[in-house]
């Protein structure tokens, strides 16, 4: 049983949240409190695996509480519930950069708010899955790889991500050197107005800039494209040739905009098999498509491992389609991205 706090102000945030996780076997609902201080004063004695954390609350805000939380011993996964807003973004990426695990929005009444069986899928796999992750690396000793699998260097990476997508990207994009010799285009599943705040976030690693794309800008080395929220994002040719970077509002793929797979599609073409796909944690198969268009092009195509992700729903689904030649961390992905090109002085 994973042990479950909710800390949120709104009584109405906890009495429907509170509903949604005791309807599940696997989750034991321990204590529901409306502020962060309520939740140091409850730690010692509630002991949860997991904590559902607000951030804008009375007498102590989730971001006072947060550092505070996470001192814990044994110490929580803390899973933090932002308000889809341009103010609620920027403070989930504060939050995910001081410690948080992950973030969930909570979504608007036109959405179905709490009631929305999607909402209620993503909590529980969210909730889940970082509570089986921390478990694993409290007790998992890393494993290093032997030898490089990936012989090709490839001219543009290509990166997939969702569920627990932001802390794979992170430790994907901190081994990545500023000067690297390729473009990088991700595609994370996430509203708008977060997918800002998470490029911003990834640009500011020590690695190459990273920022949303632009309709029709240059898509070019050394530099991170992220897809921005509501939007499918895929590579084209200009009226000269060279590759630029096209945005649409096609319909969802995989109930996803932004899609991985028009993003994997769109590459063959222009970069025919020197393209590297990357698939790390996430719900659902995005991706699936796009990759086995790489992998019959001649590309090559790696996945997070089941162990690291919080949900194996994506690189499980290339993993176990046989298109994945190598499966592990995203800190071992980038290592063996970077084994194939020598990154410039």
């Amino acid at each position: 049983m994973i042990r479950v706090l909710i800390c949120d102000d709104s009584a109405v945030v906890r009495g429907a949240m509170s509903r949604l996780l005791e309807g599940d076997a696997g989750i034991q609902l321990v204590g529901s409190v409306g502020d962060g201080r309520a939740a140091l004063d409850a730690l010692p004695k509630l002991k949860p695996d997991v904590i559902l954390l607000d951030l804008e609350m009375p007498v102590m805000d989730g971001m006072t509480a947060l550092p505070l939380l996470l001192r814990a011993n044994p110490k929580p996964v803390v899973i933090v519930a932002s308000a889809l807003t341009q103010r609620g973004a920027s403070a989930t990426m504060a939050a995910l950069n001081a410690g948080a695990a992950d973030y969930i929005p909570k979504p608007t009444a036109s959405q179905g708010g709490m009631a929305d069986p999607a909402f209620r899928a993503e909590l529980i796999a969210k909730i889940k899955g970082w509570a089986r992750v921390g478990q694993r690396r409290a007790t998992t000793a890393p494993v290093r790889r032997a030898a490089p699998v990936l012989t090709r260097a490839p001219r543009v990476l290509a990166i997939a991500s969702s569920t627990g997508g932001p802390q794979a990207l992170a430790a994907f994009v901190r081994r990545l050197p500023r000067n690297l010799p390729v473009p990088v285009a991700i595609v994370q599943h996430m509203p708008a107005g977060f997918t800002a705040m998470l490029a911003q976030h990834l640009g500011g690693l020590g690695g190459p800039p990273c920022a949303e794309a632009r309709d029709g800008e240059a898509f070019e080395r050394g530099r991170i494209y992220m897809a921005p929220g509501d939007h499918h994002m895929v590579i084209r040719k200009s009226a000269t040739g060279t590759p630029i970077t096209g945005l649409n509002r096609d319909p969802a793929e995989n109930f996803c905009r932004p899609a991985a797979d028009p993003m994997l599609r769109s590459l063959p073409p222009i970069f025919g098999p020197d393209v590297l796909a990357v698939v790390l944690t996430g719900m659902g198969q995005d991706g699936l498509l796009g990759c086995r268009a790489v992998a019959q092009a001649g590309g090559a195509v790696i996945a997070q491992d089941e162990a690291s992700s919080v949900v194996w729903g994506m690189p499980g689904a290339v993993a176990k389609a046989g298109l994945a030649k190598l499966q592990a961390s995203p800190e071992a992905l980038a290592d063996e991205a970077l084994s194939t090109f020598r990154v410039p002085a």
